[in-house]
């Protein structure tokens, strides 16, 4: 009984170490940029982007009395992102994220008025934001240099452009330069030679009311908030 013990003990760790060479094989043959960039406890990297936003409107009390605009809707707009990355490793599978970006947007209000025969009135919001977003990101098991991976995070945006500080007179509807939006999205990370490649798609939704309230203009008024949202196809580079 103690040899057949002794036997089994033995063989137990033959085969344990079987599996873990097969495994170390199958890793480096599957896997051979990865296990470089796997050392490595930072990296920086740039990113690059298409945006598509626009705004969820809400209507005030005022709009159901009033009788020139039947309905008011927001239609999305082209944009782009350009912007760097700050990317440390947390564990094997977690990354915190910072990446500082410069975007351009482009949405539009759109207004039906109640004369059938009158064209709608369109209001162009363009934007120039310094985006600060701060993200988590969950990977998962590499196989063959590539890895999934999902994002969650908040972000801060600064409109340099914004009309907020116009007169009424000169813009029917103005909107906050500040913005403060949740994000989520997804992607696929490609391990090459010299860097990584990330394509990511991404949404975001603005958390504050963008809208600078005026009693005095009647496309504003009738507006009770208008909540920020983004579509955002990206690549990034990074190593």
């Amino acid at each position: 009984m103690k040899k057949l013990l002794q036997f089994a003990v033995l063989s137990l760790l033959l085969l344990c170490g079987t599996i873990e060479s097969a495994q170390a094989q199958f890793t480096a043959r599957g896997n051979y940029n990865f296990l470089d960039f796997q050392q490595k406890p930072y990296y920086f990297g740039i990113t690059l982007g298409y945006n598509q936003s626009n705004y969820r409107v809400f209507r005030s009390e005022v709009f159901a009395g009033n009788k020139e605009f039947d309905t008011v809707q927001s239609f999305q707009g082209p944009g782009f992102n350009m912007g760097i990355i700050s990317n440390l490793k947390i564990g094997n599978y977690f990354d915190l994220r910072f990446l500082p970006t410069l975007s351009f947007a482009e949405r539009q209000l759109n207004y039906t008025q109640a004369n059938n025969n009158a064209l709608p009135k369109r209001v162009n919001i363009s934007s120039v934001f310094i985006e600060m977003p701060f993200h988590a990101r969950y990977k998962s098991q590499p196989f063959n240099d590539m890895r999934l991976f999902v994002i969650g995070g908040v972000k801060y945006a600064f409109d340099v452009a914004s009309n907020s500080n116009v007169s009424p007179q000169d813009d029917l509807v103005r909107v906050s330069a500040n913005d403060f939006a949740l994000e989520a999205g997804f992607g696929v990370q490609f391990f090459l030679p010299y860097f990584i490649f990330s394509p990511e798609i991404k949404f975001s939704h603005g958390l504050g009311n963008a809208l600078i309230f005026d009693d005095n203009l009647i496309e504003a008024s009738i507006i009770d908030k208008i909540n920020s949202r983004t579509f955002t196809i990206s690549l990034h580079f990074e190593g």
